[in-house]
């Protein structure tokens, strides 16, 4: 697994737009949510102000400094719900939520990072509720270096098939960025773990 910032400085400077995508997601009070390789926290925090203290996020990474700093960032913030997940997402199991717990999962800037994409998807197919969504968000192109390197450019298409693989079905697309595409699913099939 490569170890990359996954929502950097570029999320900053209008590459990709967290607090716009967060509203594209329908994230309400009372959900919860989990962001797959949450980085910096940019989306983790985006996600805690708009369930307005109720409902819980996850912050899972593989970078325990970033954990730290989202969490320190959380609390000075005064979010109490957020809870941050050291782990290794192409594991099964890994993200250590149970069964059917989650409403959305959100996967960001990560696909382009790891080996094991099917178990991502997998991970994400077991905790989501019958009922949930997973978003995916990712860059369209390596644009010269700015993005990921060309070679590990998930496209859209990839990830549709991804995403199909596991038993999920596109909702709707949405703008997630000048670089970014953004596509929403739903569980058609629950995985047997």
């Amino acid at each position: 697994m490569q170890h990359v910032q996954t929502h950097g400085p570029l999320s900053a400077h209008g590459f990709a737009h967290p607090r716009r995508n967060v509203a594209a997601l329908g994230v309400e009070p009372g959900m919860s949510v989990a962001d797959f390789g949450s980085g910096s926290g940019i989306y983790v925090l985006h996600i805690a102000e708009a369930l307005e203290n109720f409902g819980h996020v996850y912050a899972i990474d593989v970078q325990r400094d970033l954990l730290q700093r989202v969490k320190n960032e959380a609390h000075r913030r005064g979010f109490k719900n957020v809870e941050v997940i050291w782990t290794d997402l192409e594991h099964e199991g890994a993200s250590k939520i149970a069964d059917g717990k989650l409403d959305l999962v959100l996967i960001s800037n990560l696909l382009f990072q790891i080996d094991n994409k099917a178990a991502l998807f997998h991970e994400a197919a077991r905790i989501l509720r019958p009922t949930g969504r997973l978003a995916v968000i990712d860059w369209r192109e390596s644009y010269g270096g700015m993005g990921p390197q060309k070679a590990d450019v998930v496209t859209q298409e990839k990830a549709l098939a991804l995403a199909h693989e596991h038993g999920f079905e596109l909702q709707r697309e949405f703008p997630a960025g000048a670089h970014h595409y953004g596509l929403i699913f739903r569980l058609t099939v629950h995985p047997k773990t």
